[in-house]
């Protein structure tokens, strides 16, 4: 299967993308006590014992250690959306810029608003930070919230990347697939 670079990547004409949500069948399971699956590039990572007794820890000889944090979308910080959205990409013929249209039916920020505060902005969060935007807006039907419209825009090639790492991890974690349109 082709990733989402190498498809953008493939032609210098103007790109459109669409992510949607796909079958989870084709992931893998190990025995947790030997492996952890990496969902960011679909290896596994191998552990033995020895690494895992506090007895023989010694950060000489482990070197760094890298965290990992879940990629994840808030509209409220703290507090992390639970719908998965559809997406669509756009990059200019040049390359040097696009956006991202994300959007999302009956997000759960909807449920939670009332208790934790109000929307504060569009915030893609995995382990290099956080990406922003407040171009969010809300739709309603007859008077109800129904869903939200987020815009981010990407100015620089640097921009486009980094955005497309966070896609590349989010969609891994959610089960997001990539149509060429």
């Amino acid at each position: 299967m082709a990733t989402l670079k190498s498809l953008l990547l493939a032609s210098p004409v103007s790109h459109s993308l669409l992510l949607h949500p796909r079958s989870l069948s084709g992931i893998a399971s190990s025995v947790a006590h030997r492996s952890a699956n990496s969902l960011f590039n679909g290896q596994s990572l191998r552990v033995t014992r020895s690494l895992l007794s506090p007895a023989t820890w010694n950060s000489k000889k482990c070197g760094a250690i890298v965290m990992m944090v879940k990629p994840k979308i808030q509209f409220i910080q703290g507090t992390d959306e639970q719908t998965i959205p559809d997406v669509r990409l756009t990059k200019s013929r040049d390359g040097t810029n696009g956006m991202a249209i994300f959007k999302f039916d009956q997000p759960s920020v909807f449920d939670s608003s009332g208790e934790v505060g109000d929307i504060t902005g569009f915030y893609m969060i995995d382990e290099e930070g956080v990406l922003q935007s407040v171009d969010v807006n809300a739709k309603f039907v007859n008077g109800k919230p129904a869903g939200i419209e987020a815009k981010y825009i990407m100015r620089t090639p640097r921009d486009w990347d980094r955005f497309m790492r966070f896609m590349e991890r989010y969609s891994n974690e959610n089960g997001l697939q990539f149509i060429k349109k």
